[in-house]
């Protein structure tokens, strides 16, 4: 279809086209409420989830960074004068140092990445929830009497 012509289906106001249809007993207002709190919900699941990726890969940046300027100054260390096993004895410590160091922070990363999908996977579990309470509530309300 060329970007010129229009598409009647995503032009239409959808809350219009549901007034047109009166079905007994359906409220068609609550039940467009509804589905608009729930594409909220996943807008905000989705705010969340790009926030805590951002966050991630800035602090995965502050880690590299920090890596680049530890391995630097070791590196400097290891030029300095001494006795072998006085380099090998300090190499063994660098080498531990930084394998704890990256441990640490993986489990760091890997805590921030939960944290958010947690977070995201919150407001998406508390609209379910408020969504089928207002399903129930709609299902179980008595049509006006005219």
């Amino acid at each position: 279809m060329p970007a010129t012509m229009s598409n009647p289906f995503f032009d239409m106001d959808l809350s219009k086209l549901m007034a047109d249809f009166k079905v007994p007993g359906v409220d068609i207002e609550s039940i467009l409420a509804t589905q608009r709190k729930n594409v909220e919900a996943l807008a905000q699941a989705n705010q969340l989830a790009v926030e805590g990726m951002q966050a991630v890969a800035r602090r995965q940046a502050e880690i590299l960074r920090t890596s680049l300027e530890e391995a630097t100054k070791a590196a400097q260390e290891m030029m300095e004068q001494g006795a072998p096993e006085e380099k090998m004895a300090k190499q063994t410590e660098l080498v531990k140092v930084a394998f704890e160091k990256a441990l640490s922070n993986m489990r760091e990363l890997a805590e921030m990445v939960a944290k958010s999908n947690t977070d995201a996977f919150n407001v998406i579990n508390k609209r379910f929830t408020e969504s089928l309470d207002e399903m129930r509530g709609m299902m179980t309300k008595k049509p006006a009497k005219k």
